[in-house]
């Protein structure tokens, strides 16, 4: 096949749509510029209702429609005109034989089915209905033959084409292969979306029943460009749905790593529910630098600020509550990157506005309860895995010690086991009444995690005594243990199952301390 240099012709375009926007003015244009409009069902009424003049595809292929519409457009005088390659003898006497008219432009979009399924109570017959074939068969058609045939598939493409026929009075090769790619795009997208969504509601064998399918599809529609990713020489783009659950108020576009950082924030303030205590978290780097709460988002965020008001500078701060102007006034002393909340009120937004680089987020908190499974990439393929949203309830967790937790422990545990599992491992948070009071994470040890801790506590002059302690993972030995309540820690909570446990209890036990085992581990790697 020769390419071609010069913009092929549109003789007679076919246009079967589902979403009529701007159908009636493309299809005005395409007239306007000589071309014969071929349609069918509601997009031929539609065009005919405006005054255009439309064949029938039912007058083109001598077939009526059939089986309630879902036979309409599958016929050999609708392929064979898209398929058709105009430069081949074989093909061109084939046309002739059966009295076939070349077809080159195709304009299709598809059922909504994506549309349909979002709505709740959906029922499986229902969706069924919704699932497109005449569709994606003539856009996969005449995406194939884009040598020679146009396709559109996003009312979006209406005014480039049309312009582009106006001035060349064709196509161009370079556009129609855009557009077959965008077609093949959709097509894929489509069905990604069917079966994703049949494999969630069709009744299937038990053994069937898994969350990992045999075959892996995904299909997200680009949301942003990002201006660079990680670090400035990567380039970087988000995907899928992340922007209908988190909303930007204000502030520049978010970055890659702004991106990172606030799904860690909405990941741990998401353990704390809007009717519990207010609660906000202040993270560096994708990490937890302080949690609070408090009877007030300020008083919430106080506490977690004392936690390390070296961090905050640059970071993300998260709330469980509405900004309000007293946090909103407090907040401003400092530079912060992001500030995420449910909602801000009025005096708050108009304050925090006024620096134009800060960016301000309003989420939904429950767009944060889906339950997506987690992915993480390896050379070659993908790692996915259920999300770690288990919270153990420390009341009935087994306490292991000959000391017992006495209520306000438990709660001071409670939190604590809320916030570790969102540090990297090995970690380990330091709490008391409500508020971290040191935080060591990613360290290669435990008792490093634990020193790191200490440490950091002890530079910004937080007492431990009386304090409790939370440990994502075992103690393997009683080192870390024994640091811990060095420095005050007089409760701590693990999930247990070492080889060496029973050193540890006893270890707890000559001190003194609670220690309550979970049975669950939270690593975060």
């Amino acid at each position: 096949m020769t390419p071609q240099s010069s913009p092929r012709p549109v003789a007679r375009a076919l246009l079967s749509v589902s979403d009529k926007t701007g159908l009636v003015e493309f299809g005005r244009g395409l007239a306007e510029a000589g071309v014969e409009l071929v349609a069918s069902g509601g997009t031929a009424r539609a065009l005919r209702e405006a005054g255009l003049t439309v064949v029938d595809v039912a007058a083109l292929t001598d077939s009526p429609e059939m089986l309630g519409g879902r036979v309409k457009t599958l016929h050999p005088k609708i392929h064979g005109g898209i398929l058709a390659r105009r430069d081949l003898e074989d093909d061109r006497r084939d046309l002739s034989a059966h009295g076939i008219g070349t077809l080159d432009l195709v304009v299709v979009n598809l059922y909504p089915f994506e549309a349909t399924v979002s709505k709740p109570g959906v029922g499986v017959a229902d969706a069924i209905e919704q699932i497109d074939i005449g569709g994606p068969s003539m856009i996969r058609s005449a995406a194939k033959n884009h040598a020679y045939v146009g396709v559109v598939v996003d009312p979006g493409d209406y005014a480039a084409v049309l312009d582009e026929l106006r001035a060349a009075g064709g196509l161009s090769d370079a556009t129609r292969r855009r557009l077959a790619l965008k077609a093949f795009q959709r097509t894929a997208a489509y069905d990604t979306a069917i079966q994703a969504w049949l494999a969630e509601h069709l009744e299937l064998p038990e053994e069937a029943e898994t969350p990992f399918p045999e075959q892996l599809l995904v299909s997200l529609p680009r949301a942003a460009t990002l201006r660079y990713g990680e670090n400035p020489h990567q380039r970087a783009a988000l995907y899928g749905h992340f922007l209908e659950a988190v909303e930007p108020l204000h502030g520049k576009e978010l970055s890659y790593n702004n991106l990172v950082d606030v799904q860690a924030a909405l990941a741990l303030i998401a353990e704390f529910d809007a009717g519990d205590r207010a609660t906000v978290a202040i993270l560096k780097h994708n990490t937890p630098c302080g949690v609070g709460s408090g009877e007030t988002p300020l008083e919430a965020y106080e506490r977690a600020f004392e936690t390390d008001p070296d961090s905050p500078f640059g970071g993300i701060i998260v709330s469980n509550r509405p900004f309000d102007a007293a946090l909103a006034d407090k907040v401003d002393e400092i530079f912060t990157e992001v500030l995420v909340a449910p909602a801000f009120d009025g005096a708050a937004l108009e304050r925090l506005q006024q620096k134009k680089n800060r960016r301000l987020l309003r989420y939904d908190a429950g767009a944060l309860a889906r339950a997506e499974l987690d992915w993480k990439r390896v050379y070659g393929g993908v790692l996915l895995q259920e999300p770690d949203l288990a919270m153990e309830a420390l009341a009935t967790a087994q306490v292991v010690t000959q000391a017992k937790p006495d209520e306000e422990q438990l709660r001071a545990l409670a939190f604590a086991w809320r916030v570790v599992k969102h540090v990297k491992s090995n970690a380990i948070v330091f709490a008391r009444d409500g508020r971290t009071l040191g935080v060591g994470g990613g360290a290669t040890s435990r008792v490093d995690a634990v020193l790191a801790a200490v440490a950091k506590a002890g530079r910004v002059g937080l007492d431990l005594d009386g304090s409790v302690l939370a440990s994502d993972a075992f103690f393997p030995f009683p080192d870390g243990l024994e640091r811990a309540v060095e420095a005050g820690a007089r409760a701590v909570v693990q999930p247990g199952g070492s080889n060496r446990d029973e050193l540890v209890i006893e270890a707890a036990d000559r001190l003194g301390i609670a220690m309550v085992f979970t049975g669950a581990r939270h690593f975060r790697h």
